[in-house]
């Protein structure tokens, strides 16, 4: 009887009521966002960006690699933009000021986006940071790089985009 107790104690305590957890990949449908820009605007995923092939960069001013790779992406932004290329780089975790401080500091600019419970992280299954995620213009995720990456493979899944 008191095995019996401990097993249904396990099983309850393991049907917690959290969401399961997302696991976006390529050929998903990217998940859809509602945040604010760290300059006020609000910015909707996908409306704002249906038909534009798009990078969506989590990450967070404390991350070891974080600096150096969104000075490569920016590097990509600046050379691929006018052929419409967009990147959105979604803080985890994180306040206004600490976003605006970091991103003033490296230089980049390419939108910093509002994240500070983690909801859209957490909606897209990022479990460390960095991610990056690069969509089409149908919201159909093509290549996703979870940890550091050069410029080269950046550049690499921009231009796929870009087809």
């Amino acid at each position: 009887m008191r095995l019996l107790l401990l097993v249904v104690t396990f099983l309850l305590a393991a049907c917690g009521n959290d969401a399961p957890k997302a696991n976006v990949n390529i050929g998903s449908i990217a998940p859809t966002f509602q945040t604010f820009r760290t300059d006020g605007g609000a910015t909707h995923f996908p409306a704002a960006y249906f038909g534009k092939p798009l990078v969506v960069r989590f990450w967070a001013d404390w991350c070891k690699y974080c600096e150096g790779e969104m000075k490569a992406i920016e590097a990509v932004y600046q050379r691929h933009k006018g052929k419409g290329l967009e990147v959105l780089a979604i803080n985890a975790g994180q306040d206004k000021a600490t976003i605006d401080a970091f991103i003033k500091k490296i230089g980049v600019s390419y939108p910093a986006l509002l994240d500070e419970k983690s909801t859209i992280a957490r909606s897209y299954g990022v479990v460390g940071l960095p991610t990056t995620f690069f969509i089409d213009g149908k919201g159909i995720v093509r290549a996703k790089i979870v940890g550091e990456a050069d410029e080269a493979t950046f550049e690499r899944h921009a231009l796929e985009l870009l087809q």
